[in-house]
């Protein structure tokens, strides 16, 4: 009786596990619904209990990943991670081997304590503007940085969900678990290879330009505005120098007026006095910042402000001046928006020319882009006048550049604590991505707008996948079928089949999905072989993670596809081969360090 209760659970968990495999790959719901659906679907069939199916929202996966994400979003939000990219557009220098040789080490250090997904997003546009000024096809820089991300997540233990995944198996199997720096030195070594088979296999690499689709200009680098240090201000007496340090490289200052009389005797060594007048050119993201410092405001908000109903609801927005418009070669200070719309221009940018001069007396010209601040409900109705082409939300995000600091040294203490284990892991960074929300880092709603919920979601449900698995005896069975093929095989070679195995699943299944379905599988095939199971589950979750056989294997390829005109083909050309080494490079090195295998090939 018990062994037929036995084969209906097995029954039903593999009907189950069909259809989240059908929706999985078909794509017809999202992986966060898909995976709810399997969780609801085991638990109304009897396969797990109720208090298993919930388990993976508290495991220890899930917290790391969302703390993760927090920790990033304040990294982000100081301005961390810009600054990084562009140091690393600059130290590419000019030629495309150089480029390369800098880019990828650089972006897979950042992906080990990140999301290697946000790490691409944000060198794409840095890398596809390094390539246009330097007049280099994008396609031959794009699919190394995108390759190094992915590359990156194998060097520590909570930079992809798949390990995190994996270390959770091999603790409920019994075993020691892993470390947060286990994985690092296959880490070290796939990022060298990486970097290597790049340098030897550029001219594989398609010549294609990137997408002018980056060339947007409503997200923009050169807007004029001006600026008044206010009374009290926190950057009174202090030198300019230290204002331009907290806004970032993109601050650029025009002109300096005190006592409304322009001084061109100040420079950034000068102090600021309040009521001084800064004529400057800044990025969105640093008008933003400026528009939230309680140190400094916009002129305009601060000469105009008090007369418009404004609210609570006021905000920025950008509107193009069109063609034919009755504000052609009219100055902003002659058109006086405060009257005629309720709302005050705080900042143009102009595609070619310059603005000479007070922002005021700036004649407006077609194609100029005006930054208008006011309440949210007159923009509905500036929106149908004649004159503006369109109207879209100012794209811009304050950075709090003067916490960068402290941002730094909270996520060097987070991964220093679980690294040295005076913290669990999932302790250590949750308190870190505390310690970024307190200490005012990264606000409240951004730290949870960093938080990709499908992601949390997903592995909260696919853990009590494993688990079933492990429970309903269907890893049992698949490996001792695996086991009837490898039976007598090296153990070099059972791990190469594993990691190819998922390297071939992770391109229709996510990673930490494939890792959930075949860690199981690995931990019973360890056992059969009479063998530690970790080397065979990590070389298995390094199979899902760094296989790059497809653009649709990874997020971050799926990013860089559109702008770097890449095809299909382009992956699996790179793509095949480079896997085909990873996978010896893992299986050899997962011998070493787990299975006393040698370091170095023996012959004869």
């Amino acid at each position: 009786m018990a062994l037929s209760q036995f084969t209906f659970q097995q029954g039903m968990f593999l009907l189950i596990l069909a259809g989240g495999l059908y929706l999985f790959i078909s794509e017809r719901l999202r992986v966060d619904v898909t995976a709810m659906l399997l969780l609801l679907a085991m638990v109304l069939t009897g396969v797990l209990g109720a208090d298993q199916a919930l388990s993976g929202f508290a495991s220890e996966p899930a917290i790391i990943v969302a703390a993760v994400f927090v920790i990033s979003g304040g990294l982000a939000a100081t301005g961390i991670t810009e600054r990084i990219g562009q140091w690393i557009g600059r130290a590419a220098g000019r030629s495309e081997a150089r480029a390369i040789a800098v880019v990828m080490p650089a972006v897979a250090a950042l992906a080990a304590f990140s999301h290697h997904v946000m790490v691409t997003a944000m060198m794409l546009p840095i890398l596809l503007r390094y390539a246009r000024e330097r007049k280099l096809p994008a396609s031959r820089l794009l699919m190394p940085m995108s390759l190094a991300a992915s590359l990156g997540t194998t060097l520590t233990l909570f930079s992809a969900p798949a390990f995190l995944l994996a270390d959770n198996m091999l603790s409920r199997s019994g075993s020691a678990g892993l470390g947060i720096f286990s994985i690092t030195p296959i880490g070290i070594a796939l990022v060298l290879v990486g970097m290597a088979y790049m340098q030897l296999a550029r001219w594989l690499l398609p010549r294609r330009s990137g997408s002018a689709a980056e060339e947007d200009y409503l997200r923009l680098e050169r807007y004029h505005t001006e600026l008044l240090v206010v009374e009290d201000s926190r950057w009174n007496t202090r030198p300019l120098s230290e204002l331009q340090k907290a806004l970032g490289d993109k601050f650029r200052l025009r002109g300096w007026l005190r006592d409304h009389k322009p001084r061109t005797d100040l420079g950034p060594g000068s102090p600021l006095l309040a009521g001084d007048i800064l004529l400057v050119e800044a990025a969105a993201d640093e008008l933003l910042s400026l528009h939230d410092d309680p140190g400094v405001d916009l002129l305009a908000i601060t000469r105009f402000g008090q007369k418009l109903d404004s609210g609570g609801d006021s905000q920025l927005v950008q509107a193009v001046v069109a063609p034919g418009s009755e504000f052609l070669g009219r100055s902003i200070r002659e058109l006086d928006f405060s009257r005629q719309f309720d709302a005050v221009i705080v900042g143009l940018w102009r595609r070619e020319g310059d603005v000479v001069g007070r922002l005021s007396d700036a004649r407006l010209r077609e194609g100029d882009v005006l930054v208008l601040w006011g309440k949210a409900g007159q923009f509905r109705d500036m929106a149908e006048h004649h004159g503006f082409l369109m109207l879209v939300p100012f794209a811009g995000e304050a950075k709090r550049r003067l916490r960068a600091p402290l941002a730094l040294a909270i996520a060097l203490a987070a991964v220093l604590a679980a690294a040295t284990g005076w913290l669990s892991a999932p302790l250590a960074f949750l308190m870190g991505a505390v310690a970024m929300v307190a200490t005012g880092c990264v606000d409240i709603q951004r730290a949870y707008r960093s938080i990709d919920v499908r992601i949390f979601v997903m592995i909260a449900g696919v853990i009590p996948l494993g688990i079933a698995m492990e429970q309903t005896g269907t890893a049992d069975l698949l490996a001792r079928g695996l086991l009837q093929v490898v039976q007598g095989w090296p153990n070099f070679a059972v791990l190469l089949v594993l990691f190819s195995a998922a390297a071939l699943l992770t391109q229709i299944l996510s990673d930490s999905a494939t890792t959930v379905l075949l860690g199981p599988i690995a931990i019973s095939l360890a056992a059969s072989l009479g063998q530690p199971p970790t080397p065979f589950v990590v070389v298995t979750a390094l199979g899902a993670v760094v296989a790059f056989l497809t653009p649709i294997g990874h997020h971050g390829n799926l990013l860089i596809l559109g702008p770097g005109q890449y095809r299909f083909g382009d992956f699996l050309r790179i793509g095949l081969p480079l896997t085909a080494v990873i996978a010896v490079v893992s299986a050899w090195l997962a011998q070493w360090l787990w299975l006393s295998g040698p370091l170095l090939p023996t012959f004869g």
